[in-house]
């Protein structure tokens, strides 16, 4: 199955943590997935707020991603919150690992998309925003949308 002539097609982001959290560095990764799983999120269900990923064992497992079992699947689907094993680097996996573990940041699925048939996540290295910091980020965007609106009239 084909995803419509595209090299890339996002399926699903995760706006919530732009607004929680500083994306310090990003990492593409695959996911393993079931069959079932693959064909609810070709649906388009699939939600990643409240998802994160952590280190466990020299691998990367993503928790808390909801992919609603699929609609034709009978008994072969599959359990809706599971953890996900996501597929990086050794070296990729090191370098998080060293950030995380060292400066105190989390991990945090951004965006899903297809690639070349395949499932991808977009991992994002983050550091949590304060509140004021929040509001910086607000006051910044409504300022940006406001100039390019009087730039367009």
């Amino acid at each position: 199955m084909a995803t419509s002539g595209k090299t890339n097609s996002r399926i699903a982001s995760n706006r919530k943590a732009l607004h929680d959290y500083f994306v310090v560095e990003k990492f593409e990764a695959g996911v393993v997935l079931k069959g079932s799983e693959v064909k609810s999120i070709r649906d388009g269900h699939i939600s990643l707020v409240g998802s994160y990923a952590r280190i466990e064992d020299g691998e990367i497992i993503m928790h808390g991603t909801d992919i609603p079992p699929y609609s034709h699947g009978g008994h072969y689907n599959h359990v809706s919150d599971r953890p996900r094993k996501l597929l990086l680097h050794r070296k990729e996996i090191l370098k998080i690992k060293a950030s995380v573990e060292r400066l105190g940041q989390t991990l945090i699925p951004l965006s899903m998309y297809f690639k070349r048939g395949n499932v991808k996540i977009d991992l994002g290295v983050c550091k949590g925003k304060q509140t004021q910091d929040k509001r910086e980020t607000l006051r910044r965007k409504t300022a940006d949308r406001d100039a390019a609106r009087a730039m367009k009239r």
